[in-house]
């Protein structure tokens, strides 16, 4: 049977980021998300629910994030998901979190919240099909029609 582990989530950070790392030199952290959803009620009025989520970022998306955000600032983060299980005192625990494969900084974040105010979005991965590319988005030009030589017969496409 097969399966599918894709989870993408907007949200702010709900601390800020303690930057750690691996006796091998990997840069890990665990950061807060605070997702927000708004709907209306049975009797027609607004509700807000806002879910909690916590997830692992590696590498070189650690430092970034670490360097670059604080309490607050929004984010989008695309990963999967990973279940945690250990035993304290006898009892079996376990927690859902979000491993980060892909992490977006998003701009408009308040005064000194790290949101970033007028920069651009940056995005930031660990995956090597993003270390190929000069910019994350970016591709090469098609041709749009109309121009000089478009109706040429001898362009082999």
């Amino acid at each position: 049977m097969a399966s599918y582990n894709r989870v993408i989530l907007v949200g702010n950070l709900t601390r800020d980021i303690e930057l750690k790392y691996t006796p091998g030199g990997t840069a890990v952290t665990d950061i807060g998300m605070a997702v927000n959803d708004r709907r209306k009620s049975a009797t027609g009025e607004w509700v807000d629910e806002t879910t909690f989520v916590d997830v692992t970022l590696w590498g070189r998306t650690a430092e970034v994030a670490s360097e670059y955000l604080s309490k607050g600032s929004p984010i989008l983060v695309e990963g999967r998901l990973k279940l945690d299980t250990w035993e304290t005192e006898g009892q079996k625990r376990s927690k859902l979190r979000v491993v980060c494969d892909r992490m977006q900084m998003l701009g408009g974040g308040s005064p000194g919240g790290g949101g970033g105010g007028n920069r651009p979005q940056r995005q930031v991965s660990d995956s090597p099909a993003s270390v190929e590319r000069d910019s994350p988005g970016q591709r090469d030009a098609q041709p749009t029609g109309g121009g000089a030589g478009y109706e040429d017969p001898d362009i082999p496409f």
